[in-house]
């Protein structure tokens, strides 16, 4: 018996692309999401960019210009950027007991000792001077003794540079006292009338010593460059933090995509 051949169609079931996954409402609002974040990124990239470019760039010379200590920084202040090493002048009485000497002091390569006095500047204020360099402690002690005697409680008017503080360091246990830091800080703990009284964060390191001591080697700080570097790391970084936003979205799409694709073999294979 002959008929009419009969054609049976079966529909075969494909596993979703990844295309098709990545168009799902829900991955769409994730990439959105992405650019979103990717967008406050990018932002601060370019600001640190901006920051990283100084369009105005300090004039070349400008800390050898003498200014006043006032115009430069404040008691209690941090040196601005711009004014590290800058030569400035100031008057002042030096108060008695406070010619101390600091170790570990080189000039033009050769180690010896600083002599610095606390020069009070007004009536609530004082900055530590560095004010000669000596080879050898027996000469630095001799010199500060000199300075108690005659320049104790009499008023000097210093020039110098102004030089940001190298902080404190722990003292040798044999003696408590000693200082190989040119440091406000430790000084102020040796320091004499001292209640009430605002200390410069920076000191001065004179620019002509005194008899018995060696004028301190203080060479102009090298001028500063127009370009940070360490901001244009940082525009990287974001830069960098951006692309992984969206790879975080690839990455999250594509294993959901593969975790579906496992599951459809499974269900085919059983």
């Amino acid at each position: 018996m002959s008929g009419t051949p009969q054609i049976v169609t079966t529909s075969q079931e494909f596993p979703p692309t990844l295309r098709e996954v990545m168009l799902r409402p829900r991955w769409i609002g994730v990439l959105l999401l992405a650019l979103v974040v990717a967008g406050v990124f990018a932002f601060l990239g370019q600001w640190q960019l901006e920051r990283a470019i100084d369009t105005e760039p300090t004039p070349v010379g400008i800390t050898e210009e003498v200014r006043p200590l006032a115009d430069v920084v404040e008691p209690g202040q941090y040196l601005p950027e711009p004014y590290v090493g800058q030569r400035v002048e100031t008057e002042g009485s030096w108060v008695a007991g406070d010619f101390l000497i600091v170790s570990s002091r080189f000039n033009d390569g050769a180690e010896g000792y600083w002599v610095t006095g606390q020069l009070r500047v007004d009536d609530a204020a004082s900055i530590a001077v560095a004010v000669g360099w000596a080879a050898d402690r027996e000469s630095a002690d001799a010199a500060a003794s000199a300075l108690e005697n005659d320049a104790a409680g009499t008023e000097a008017t210093i020039t110098g540079r102004v030089i940001s503080d190298e902080g404190p360091s722990l003292p040798p246990a044999e003696d408590p006292f000693a200082m190989n830091k040119m440091s406000p800080a430790m000084l102020l703990g040796q320091w004499h009338d001292v209640e009430e009284l605002s200390v410069y964060r920076p000191y001065l390191a004179s620019v002509d010593a005194p008899a018995g001591l060696v004028d301190i080697v203080s060479p102009a700080p090298d001028e500063l460059g127009t370009v940070n570097w360490l901001n244009i790391f940082y525009a990287i970084e974001w830069a960098v933090f951006a692309g992984f936003a969206f790879y975080i979205w690839y990455r999250l799409a594509k294993d959901r995509w593969e975790l579906e694709v496992e599951a459809f073999e499974d269900s085919a294979s059983a």
